[in-house]
């Protein structure tokens, strides 16, 4: 219920030139259940108005804008690093896991990731604006589509700072205006990196509420935003399985999601074993919190029982705890036992699943069953086994001899991603500037009336 709701909210503003931010707390104010309501209403609004005046910005604008952030953000390091602390030191105060401490952590890698993903975005041609499919009637009617922003997106997110900055890339390089709903637990971040990008909107001559930041850390605010439908066009919920069902259920505006990321590595008869050993640690160890990490490896039984054990050892070895079927459990006295259960959990830390198919048939079926439509690797050197594979998994990601990590918008050459989509409509898999844009129909006529 939203009735007798009161909220916190907090308020950052950037001081000081470029080279030196500085984050100052503004307050705390109490808003009741009407003041929280006005405030969303206000903001989508906003975010209305800025979708419109977007279509009309030059792309050397919008680039400009992209490429002061990248600098805003390398010369302002340490002042978000401070901010991050603080959201670090109350998520390990809550109990937060290894793995959302990972996601939650503005690392020095994670900045020069974001760095790296503005630039690439600002280097990357607009799909707004072209024209394709076109066709000239017998009539002499020119028609053709336009590529054209959806209008505005709602990002509903938890725990990834890095999001803020994505997000906010890809929707204005796409001339779609954003609102950002960042996490509670991300909430001093994702304040002063909105405070940043606010601060080059306006530097580069872009509306500023083309990017707003809902400045309340209750849920109240979704429920509400959700509502939106005459203003916002797209929600994207970025999260755990809990926030993105709540979403999918609630709002009445269409949703963009995945669920979860139950990927899979097949490791083939067919397989060369170097690659498969590199593939399937790189897959579960080198990252485990994310949702591309490698949940289910499949061994093939074709494969020399010492071959299999080598990979089952090298996964031990770092540190990866097993649970395996019967046949799974011979290959050593240290993977437990799997229930039914398991071979649909999304562990997101170094615990595995271990199935072991005889054949590429049971593999697919296997992937088909339990996995999420993510992402999905098959190990092999066999071509009518791989291109059985791309054809047969139902999965927004297939691969062959690569590791699941790989399905990440910056990998594909995005330079960075919104999201990724296990969904079939309108989107799939990450996506980039061209999957926030849609198209209207153009006809060019020169007095033509229909008989």
């Amino acid at each position: 219920m939203l009735q007798n709701l009161y909220l916190v909210y907090i308020k950052y503003d950037i001081k000081g030139a470029l080279g030196g931010a500085c984050f100052l707390f503004t307050g705390v104010k109490k808003m009741e259940i009407s003041e929280l309501e006005t405030l969303i209403s206000d903001i989508a609004c906003k975010g209305r108005k800025a979708s419109l005046v977007l279509q009309n910005i030059s792309s050397q604008s919008v680039d400009n804008a992209l490429l002061k952030m990248a600098d805003y953000l390398q010369s302002n390091k340490s002042a978000l690093q401070e901010e991050n602390k603080k959201d670090l030191e109350a998520g390990k105060k809550k109990g937060l896991s290894p793995a959302m401490l990972d996601r939650l952590t503005l690392s020095d890698k994670t900045l020069g990731s974001m760095i790296n993903g503005l630039r690439e975005v600002a280097a990357l041609k607009s799909p707004a604006g072209t024209f394709y499919d076109e066709r000239v009637r017998p009539n002499g009617l020119n028609i053709s589509k336009m590529r054209v922003p959806i209008g505005v997106i709602g990002i509903i997110y938890e725990s990834r700072p890095n999001v803020t900055v994505d997000a906010a890339a890809i929707c204005l390089k796409s001339r779609n205006a954003v609102i950002l709903r960042g996490g509670s637990e991300a909430f001093h971040s994702n304040s002063a990196l909105c405070a940043l990008f606010s601060k080059c909107l306006e530097e580069a001559g872009l509306p500023s509420s083309a990017l707003q930041f809902i400045p309340t850390t209750d849920r109240a605010a979704v429920e509400l935003l959700l509502t939106k439908d005459g203003q916002i066009d797209l929600i994207i919920p970025r999260g755990g399985e809990s926030l993105i069902r709540m979403v999918a259920e609630k709002s009445r505006i269409p949703v963009i999601k995945h669920y979860n990321g139950i990927c899979h590595v097949y490791v083939s008869a067919n397989a060369d074993m170097k690659k498969a050993a590199d593939i399937a640690v790189n897959a579960k160890v080198q990252r485990p919190g994310v949702c591309n990490a490698m949940e289910t490896l499949i061994l093939d039984i074709g494969l020399d029982l010492q071959k299999r054990k080598s990979i089952i050892d090298v996964l031990i070895d770092r540190g990866v705890t097993l649970y395996g079927d019967k046949e799974s459990c011979k290959l050593s006295d240290k993977v437990i036992i799997a229930d039914e259960k398991a071979w649909g959990e999304e562990y997101l830390d170094l615990r595995l699943n271990v199935k072991s198919v005889n054949g590429i048939d049971e593999a697919v079926a296997h992937i088909n069953t339990y996995g999420s439509r993510h992402t999905d690797s098959i190990i092999s050197e066999n071509r009518a086994e791989q291109e059985k594979f791309i054809t047969e998994v139902d999965s927004a990601s297939v691969m062959i001899n690569a590791s699941t990590r790989f399905a990440d918008g910056g990998e594909y050459g995005m330079g960075c991603e919104i999201g990724i989509s296990t969904d079939k409509l309108h989107s799939r898999g990450p996506m980039g500037i061209d999957d926030l844009t849609t198209y209207k129909w153009v006809v060019r006529g020169d007095g033509q009336v229909r008989e």
